[in-house]
């Protein structure tokens, strides 16, 4: 469980990051040019020293290549966050893909399959029934 203080700083430095990504001043490897990155999610640990960064980029497309080259360039973002954000101590700064999104399509296609389909409507036809004062037969 995440303390308050965890879920606040890890807030602004989600913020300062999206702050930095936005302007566009990021010094990206020629090959990805000038990718849009979302940053999702900040977990930071108990000690307020490392920070876990979840990301995806537009599309997610080059998703392996992008984190790579954050994490190459993680120095530049703690830099930036350390100017953005009042802290005694800049967290190490690591950077992973964000499969959350992953996750909510695969769920997604689940329920919509049609087994599940079926399923799910007949039980919405026996609540519909039981709802209306008649007996189910």
């Amino acid at each position: 469980m995440r303390t308050q203080r965890q879920l606040r700083v890890g807030e602004e430095i989600r913020h300062a990051l999206a702050t930095v990504l936005m302007r566009g001043d990021v010094p990206w490897p020629r090959e990805l040019k000038s990718p849009t990155v979302t940053v999702t999610e900040v977990k930071i640990s108990p000690d307020l020293q490392n920070a876990t960064v979840f990301v995806m980029p537009l599309g997610g497309r080059q998703v392996t290549e992008i984190v790579r080259a954050m994490n190459d360039g993680a120095g530049f973002f703690r830099f930036a966050v350390g100017k953005a954000v009042a802290l005694r101590h800049v967290p190490k700064l690591k950077f992973i893909a964000d499969e959350s999104f992953e996750t909510a399509n695969r769920i997604g296609a689940i329920l919509h399959a049609p087994e599940v389909a079926k399923d799910l409507k007949q039980s919405g036809q026996s609540d519909e029934t039981t709802e209306s004062g008649e007996e189910e037969s």
